[in-house]
């Protein structure tokens, strides 16, 4: 973990399937580098994923972002008050109720808030856009580290690009050995790297 005084990693993953998904995913790198008090401190290559799920539906365009941000004075607060940040990117950036894995103009979820262990309500402000539609798939606790991080290759790739050797709390394998482990699972043509972030232009190249 980054140990700046008065300061803390998040880590972000990004999501799209729908309308022009790469810029999608660029102008939500620009908006997270714009939340108050937030440094982009890093972004990772941009993969195409298969979709999880449900299968009948366009790839997925993923990533993942890394933001320094100041310390709170109560973790937890600090955690929802960045995912209701979050869900109102999504909502800005024209995300539709659907049902769940379902497709999605952008999905922003927290992976990772510095070394703390999360688990507490939603507010109503940081509800998944699938609970209106799918109550039964309803996630009314919000848990940090994410808790399907070990199980999602499109998620593990781009985290390791940024952070491999980091073991997240309460886990004892870093994300590049629990990446490798996902492999071979889901299989190489799962996950595919279709880009890198340069930071002067704000986008990803070939």
């Amino acid at each position: 973990w980054s140990k700046v005084a008065g300061r803390i990693h998040a880590y972000i993953g990004l999501g799209a399937n729908v309308g022009d998904p790469r810029r999608t995913l660029e102008r939500a790198v620009a908006s997270l580098a714009s939340l108050p008090g937030a440094r982009l401190v890093g972004v990772s290559r941009l993969y195409r994923t298969r979709p999880v799920g449900v299968l009948d539906q366009p790839d997925f365009l993923n990533a993942v972002a890394a933001l320094d941000l100041p310390t709170p004075s109560d973790p937890t607060r600090g955690a929802i008050d960045l995912l209701v940040a979050l869900k109102r990117l999504e909502r800005e950036s024209g995300r539709r109720h659907r049902r769940r894995w379902g497709p999605r103009e952008l999905d922003l979820d927290l992976l990772l808030y510095g070394d703390h262990r999360i688990v507490t309500d939603r507010p109503p402000g940081a509800a998944p856009a699938s609970d209106a539609l799918d109550p039964a798939a309803a996630t009314p606790l919000l848990e940090v580290p994410h808790p399907s991080l070990g199980e999602r290759l499109f998620v593990l790739a781009p985290l390791a690009d940024l952070a491999p050797g980091l073991v997240p709390p309460g886990r004892v394998s870093s994300i590049e050995a629990t990446r490798v482990r996902r492999l071979g699972v889901e299989g190489p043509d799962a996950v595919v790297a279709i880009g890198a972030w340069d930071r002067a232009a704000g986008a990803w190249r070939a």
